[in-house]
């Protein structure tokens, strides 16, 4: 209870002094009495609303009335207690008076009938004065209906001179209050109520609170989070951010790789630069020796003529001018070379008769004047006869080719480039590709892109041409000494009727004539190579040097014959 008032009936018990009864100042003389016996004492609460307020217990006083102390009346009917031994005296001065607890059964425990109260006994105040009759409590029908949970009601604590010395409250907490001597036999102690701030709605409280505090303690989070986020964000990080990187290193790589290769070719490769009275254009050309001689394709130079300018680019930039030392339009090869450069390094040729076909190539140039382009691939086929130029209409400027096919992208720039293997060695010159719009050309015919369709000069030829080019100025052409039928439609290649100027097809005293090939006959083989046509005839002879011995296969009035023969020589243009 909050006020220290009882809240319903209370039975009168001379043990204790109600309110505002005068507290004794001494001890009493008094006889304990005989006490109830334990089965015989009960005490029933009963709700306040159940009392009629002109019934009220001795000792309380309606709600707006004072109440006056009554005494009793009559001698004692003990003696005083020196010790104010409980429950009649005082409490003694080794503990302190036991609160009046009231049992709370169960529901539905029956409560044994209330036991009568003890007799009245004369105030310790005034011995003579008559003894107050006890109210009697009525008793409810029905079994007192059960409190809910919560902390017991506890009776006013008494005003006492024990051992806490004068107007000392006793505690509630004291060994004595949860013993109650006057309980009915058989019923449980009273049992204390749950601990403060454990009830039902303080539990309800302290959870609605704490949910609270887990909510606010996570917006915080989160407004401190975002902030953090937007901070981060914004920022780039709360420090400098470092990427992890690999360390560096030398530079170094395997020589057979690509990057080995293009280190070790490119300070050979220099760029062409060509122009004319009418024309110019760019191509790219590979060093030769350190006297300056550069190899390149004969239509990369085509566009100077007889007084144009060439400029060479190294790789590393410097320039110089260069002058044509000889061209061959059949072999669609020339020469330059440049003065006052030194330090040259040249490019190791190769053996282009080793290549396999699938060996690993890489192609250098400058396509579209991007220098120092580096692309690989792989050699997609041999001897593939190709014809490229014609742009005259004599055929004087037509190029019979038994080329290299590669994979390597090729495009306008790269011409007269060095096509290397695996050991960084020219086995080729870069020189026509197949144009997807045109069928066949040179990277002259247009500026038609790479389709994967490349074809390189073989070295072996290239080599010769080019040390007959340096030495002489011009290159020769092997010969078999007849004039083919170029429009000749059928598998093979055909010996004319008539050669040039109404002359005959077959040449007087050539190879041709001394090996016994007649005017009509029709040339199959080459070496065991088939041939199907003019052009490819031609290309066949052109892949070997002048003085090579021949054996060839031919079908004459539909027999076959074999025929052996010895190359001749011609200069070319």
């Amino acid at each position: 209870m909050d006020d220290g008032k009882p809240t319903g009936p209370q039975a009168k018990w001379w043990s204790r002094p109600a309110e505002g009864r005068p507290s004794r100042s001494g001890p009493e003389n008094r006889k304990p009495e005989t006490q109830a016996p334990e089965n015989q004492a009960s005490e029933t609460q009963v709700p306040e609303n159940q009392v009629p307020e002109d019934q009220a217990p001795e000792g309380r006083a309606p709600e707006g009335r004072e109440v006056q102390p009554s005494l009793p009346s009559g001698p004692p009917l003990h003696e005083p207690d020196e010790y104010s031994t409980p429950p009649y005296g005082g409490p003694g001065p080794w503990a302190p008076a036991p609160p009046v607890q009231r049992p709370t059964p169960a529901h539905g425990t029956p409560v044994p009938p209330q036991a009568a109260p003890l007799p009245p006994q004369p105030s310790p105040v005034d011995p003579q004065a008559a003894p107050v009759p006890p109210q009697s409590s009525p008793q409810p029908p029905h079994p007192a209906p059960v409190p809910p949970q919560g902390a017991p009601e506890q009776p006013p604590y008494a005003t006492t001179h024990g051992a806490g010395g004068p107007g000392e409250q006793r505690s509630p907490s004291s060994q004595w209050g949860q013993y109650d001597p006057w309980g009915a036999p058989g019923q449980p102690l009273t049992q204390a109520g749950p601990p403060a701030g454990t009830e039902p709605g303080n539990r309800k409280n302290r959870r609605g609170g704490a949910f609270a505090g887990v909510l606010l303690l996570t917006l915080v989070a989160s407004g401190i989070g975002g902030g953090v986020g937007a901070y981060i964000e914004r920022t780039g990080g709360l420090t400098t951010v470092e990427l992890p990187q690999a360390s560096h290193d030398n530079g170094d790589r395997a020589p057979e790789s690509v990057a080995g290769i293009a280190a070790s070719a490119l300070p050979s490769v220099v760029t062409l630069h060509v122009s004319g009275t009418a024309e110019s254009g760019t191509g790219t050309g590979f060093v030769l020796d350190a006297r300056g001689h550069i190899l390149t394709n004969n239509h990369v130079v085509a566009p100077a003529g007889s007084s144009g300018d060439i400029t060479v680019t190294f790789s590393s930039g410097e320039t110089a001018a260069a002058e044509l030392v000889g061209k061959d339009s059949g072999y669609d090869l020339a020469v330059v070379r440049v003065k006052g450069v030194s330090g040259l390094k040249p490019l190791p040729l190769g053996n282009s008769d080793n290549v396999r076909v699938g060996d690993p190539v890489v192609a250098i140039g400058a396509p579209f004047d991007l220098s120092n382009t580096v692309t690989s691939g792989i050699i997609s086929a041999k001897q593939r006869p190709i014809t490229a130029g014609g742009e005259k209409g004599d055929g004087s400027d037509i190029s019979y080719v038994d080329a290299l096919q590669t994979d390597a992208p090729i495009n306008p720039g790269n011409s007269g480039g060095p096509l290397v293997d695996t050991q960084a060695h020219v086995i080729g010159i870069n020189s026509a590709i197949r144009a997807a719009d045109s069928g066949k050309g040179t990277e002259r015919g247009g500026q038609s892109g790479s389709i994967g369709l490349g074809f390189a000069i073989p070295i072996n030829q290239g080599k010769r041409v080019a040390e007959e080019l340096i030495n002489t100025g011009r290159a020769t052409h092997p010969v078999i000494g007849v004039t083919l039928d170029m429009k000749y439609t059928g598998d093979g290649a055909k010996v004319g009727e008539k050669g040039p100027e109404d002359g005959p097809a077959v040449t007087k005293d050539g190879p041709a004539a001394k090996a016994g090939i007649r005017s009509g006959d029709v040339i199959t083989e080459v070496r065991g190579q088939r041939v199907h046509s003019g052009e490819e005839l031609i290309v066949k002879i052109r892949a070997h040097r002048p003085g090579d011995r021949l054996e060839l296969r031919l079908t004459r009035g539909g027999k076959e014959l074999s025929v052996t023969l010895t190359l001749g020589s011609a200069s070319g243009t």
